[in-house]
């Protein structure tokens, strides 16, 4: 096992990169390899299997694309020679284009991603005309080598990216399946967080004797991100938000929340207050999604309000803070969300917002990342009046170096002339014009206390537990109120059950990720025999049903299709 160290002095023109592939990584300003990068791309070009244990934002993606790359027959595109696995789509965009990038001084190299909720007919075109990269999730390569669009006879390269996560997303059937198409002289590559017995099953049946790649970290999070939690209760947390976005000095903020119907709602109420915030979320359109995203990265918008599934795999430089609106059930998502700030080098910022309910998740994190979250206070009124006020005084300064300052001191001296007004009285109504009807400070009632934390409105901290509370919390029904408080709930019938061997993470994994949904919108999951019962939103998005209509889990068609019958769940203990 090569143990990749931190430190390195190894810079990218001492590896034997294609100079096309150096030339573009100069054009992007990388200049030195991370550790993975440099224990990585040096067996990768030697024509070695590679197992590359690494946490996300570590730079993976750079030390197998740059390798594969330098290696491209550019000239043959009659078959596809690299096909990476990615379990999200967000994962799959986010490889592709970083494909693009480090290809752009090669001519003619066609990359084309390839998931679920896109439709057929591009990806065909596309296929037909000739690519070099296939980058897709593994469900969606399935349908394609189902219906024979996708030749895999020329394979030279296969990469497997966060293999843990599909096997946790039920997706471990598939991956061998496409493994077993391919040809057995091909390179492979798998990259993971962790080195569960599954993925180490896959990585003996299917490398040749394998180069294994390990990046130590002292912890599962950054040390450069500074973390802090806030006793909020549900009701209060708008609120809490608002104060943090004042007091703060933040540059690009990622507000994560559990539901789609919330980033919406979240999104909506701060631009009411004056922010500039937009939601993505997995029923937002690509082409939104990346208008969105630019405008974050070029500072058109300050605030993404977003689900786990739509940030996945996002990285904005300009990001400076991450909010946890709803903190998340699951140490990992922790993990991926706050790794979204602290790019490059740079420091970063996560407070999670934990309501009274929720200390018990709280440390649960802390014991699995291995780092104490520091406890934080509200910022008060007073602090908010202070930076208020310091923001007034910065806007006066900023005005008295105007081009503009002298045509209204002429008007202003006009007006004290005519009316003999005092300037200072002029100057305060002009102040009062600027400000409109919203007062400039808080007013010190807003420092009430709380209610108490039993509150009935402090219940929906619960919405986002979904599938992990485990069969058993609720029963299906047909349009009963949804525990997110997002809308009713409805029964659905999949046709995998209890002899599929399927388990919830796994329905969760393969509904969410091909049908645009959250984790908070799952409700309960009743697995049967040879069947199971799903309730998810009674108003599935638009376009949900085709997404899904061609989702498999553990190799199976689920054939989604609403519960015509009462629903029984089990008992047991």
């Amino acid at each position: 096992m090569n143990d990749a160290t931190p430190e390195t002095t190894t810079t990218f023109d001492d590896l034997a990169l294609a100079e096309p592939v150096r030339k573009a990584l100069k054009d992007v300003g990388y200049e030195t390899p991370s550790p993975i990068q440099a224990a990585t791309i040096p067996p990768m070009l030697a024509g070695r299997d590679v197992v590359g244990l690494a946490q996300t934002g570590t730079g993976k993606t750079a030390a197998f694309a740059l390798p594969v790359l330098s290696n491209l027959d550019v000239a043959d595109k009659r078959a596809p020679q690299v096909l990476v696995l990615a379990p999200t789509r967000e994962l799959a965009l986010q490889v592709s284009e970083a494909f693009g990038r480090y290809a752009a001084r090669m001519k003619g190299v066609q990359i084309l991603p390839v998931y679920g909720g896109q439709a057929y007919g591009v990806q065909l075109s596309a296929l037909r005309r000739g690519v070099h990269v296939v980058v897709g999730t593994p469900g969606r390569i399935m349908d394609h080598l189902e219906k024979g669009t996708l030749d895999l006879s020329a394979l030279r390269f296969l990469v497997l990216d966060e293999a843990d996560e599909m096997l946790k997303m039920g997706f471990a059937e598939d991956v061998d399946t496409i493994l077993a198409s391919t040809p057995p002289t091909k390179q492979v590559a798998l990259f993971s967080a962790t080195m569960p017995a599954a993925i180490r099953r896959i990585a003996e049946k299917h490398l040749d004797d394998p180069v294994e790649i390990r990046v130590e970290n002292q912890s599962r999070t950054a040390d450069n991100i500074t973390q802090r939690w806030l006793t909020v209760s549900y009701p209060r947390k708008v609120d809490a938000l608002t104060r943090i976005l004042e007091v703060e000095n933040f540059e690009g903020m990622i507000v994560f929340v559990r539901t789609k119907n919330e980033t919406e709602t979240l999104a909506e109420k701060l631009r009411v207050r004056g922010f500039s915030a937009m939601a993505i979320n997995g029923d937002v359109a690509q082409v939104q999604r990346e208008r969105t995203v630019n405008q974050l990265r070029n500072g058109k918008l300050d605030i993404l309000v977003a689900t786990d599934v739509a940030a996945r795999g996002l990285d904005v430089e300009r990001i400076s803070h991450v909010v946890n609106y709803d903190i998340p059930t699951d140490p990992e998502a922790y993990v991926h969300r706050i790794g979204r700030t602290g790019r490059a080098g740079r420091s970063g910022d996560a407070i999670s917002f934990v309501t009274p309910r929720e200390k018990g998740l709280l440390r649960h994190i802390e014991k699995s990342t291995r780092q104490k979250i520091t406890p934080m206070e509200l910022p008060s009124v007073e602090d908010v009046n202070t930076t208020r006020l310091a923001r007034f005084d910065d806007a006066i300064t900023e005005a008295l170096s105007s081009d503009r300052l002298e045509f209204f001191r002429e008007t202003v001296a006009h007006y004290v002339t005519n009316h003999d007004v005092p300037e200072m009285d002029v100057a305060a109504a002009l102040a009062v014009v600027m400000q409109g009807d919203e007062p400039l400070l808080l007013s010190p009632e807003a420092d009430r206390p709380e209610r108490p934390a039993r509150d009935r409105d402090d219940r929906p901290s619960r919405s986002g537990d979904g599938p992990g509370s485990g069969p058993g919390r609720g029963r299906p029904g047909s349009d009963r109120p949804r525990r997110g408080g997002g809308g009713p709930m409805s029964a659905y019938r999949i046709s995998v059950g209890k002899r599929h061997k399927v388990q919830p993470r796994q329905i969760v994994g393969a509904i969410a990720n091909e049908g645009g949904l959250a984790r908070g919108d799952f409700g309960h999951i009743d697995i049967r025999a040879d069947h199971s019962i799903v309730e998810l939103p009674a108003e599935l998005p638009p376009g949900a049903w085709d997404k899904l209509r061609g989702t498999r889990i553990s190799g199976k068609l689920i054939e989604l299709k609403p519960d015509s019958g009462p629903a029984k769940p089990h008992r047991k203990g």
